[in-house]
């Protein structure tokens, strides 16, 4: 990932949202030719773009983008997108729709901090390891309310299209966050409960819920509920510092006008072996352990 300075949180959010414009224009215009540019299979990157310099028979030699000269059989090779679909926000769109494609824009995106790509129906997150500035308040004003087709990629805009779904139809719906250790899928959930938080909340109604001397708001109870549920739930592992051991089924209720009225959170498939034991290395058990034993409790 190319770096932007000291904070990235520091720099405009557009660049995380739809790429910096000139970057964007660069990669776009760059030449293309379809007889000569596609994907060739690679040990180490998977797939390489390459340029094809001659043909014997099914032997094809081609030139890869860091001027490795490779021979390649002319059925391996993919056909490239031409260059207008270059760092393409909906990977549906594309012409030629394969694996190489696929990685290949990923990872381009990826390259240019845009973490955020659609693939039809489904939003693909990468996680970009880094604080980046695409959660702030104005950004949330900037999808409230917005199709797909007007705003970035954002999973922001896969929860306000679902919440406006579920005003306007009055039915229930969905979002499902899934992904291997470590992708994102504790923040991204956490990301979700805010936004739903922060447009469906009501300001200047406090519920009457005390909680050591003082009145918090229904929509950051709901918030709060994440710290408790990690101390005791979540673990650091060998791929990740924050990994969820269990399952969660978060429902959030509303009222007929599209209000935050309360949630209710349903716990499956808890790693309770992992209680008593560890498997050696960087493995262990669950954050409340620890705090229990920090200096961050002085009554304990």
């Amino acid at each position: 990932m190319p770096a932007y300075g000291p904070s990235l949180m520091d720099q405009p959010s557009e660049w995380f949202l739809a790429g910096k414009p000139d970057e964007m224009r660069k990669l776009k215009m760059a030449p293309y030719d379809p007889k000569k540019n596609f994907w060739a299979p690679d040990k180490k990157e998977i797939f390489v773009k390459v340029e094809v310099k001659s043909e014997k028979g099914d032997d094809v030699t081609c030139v890869a983008a860091g001027g490795a000269t490779v021979v390649v059989k002319k059925s391996k090779l993919l056909q490239q997108n031409p260059s207008k679909f270059a760092c393409a926000d909906d990977m549906v769109n594309m012409t030629f729709l394969h694996e190489a494609a696929v990685l290949g824009n990923l990872r381009e995106r990826y390259e240019n901090t845009l973490i955020y790509t659609y693939s039809g129906l489904f939003c693909v997150v990468i996680n970009p390891f880094k604080l980046l500035p695409i959660y702030t308040p104005n950004v949330v004003d900037q999808y409230r309310g917005k199709r797909r087709t007007e705003v970035p990629p954002h999973l922001f805009c896969v929860v306000d299209n679902a919440y406006q779904n579920m005003v306007s139809e009055r039915q229930c719906q969905s979002c499902l966050i899934t992904g291997e250790s470590g992708a994102g899928k504790t923040e991204n959930t956490k990301k979700v409960i805010a936004y739903l938080a922060m447009v469906a909340g009501t300001p200047g109604v406090l519920t009457k819920f005390i909680s050591f001397f003082y009145q918090i708001g229904l929509e950051e109870q709901i918030v709060q509920t994440n710290p408790v549920l990690e101390a005791f739930g979540n673990a650091k592992t060998v791929r990740n510092n924050n990994s969820s051991r269990f399952g969660k089924f978060i429902r959030i209720h509303f009222t007929k006008i599209g209000k935050l009225s309360g949630a209710d959170i349903e716990s499956y498939l808890l790693e309770k072996s992992r209680v008593v034991d560890q498997l050696p290395g960087m493995e262990r058990g669950y954050h409340i352990f620890f705090l229990i034993m920090s200096n961050g409790i002085p009554a304990v």
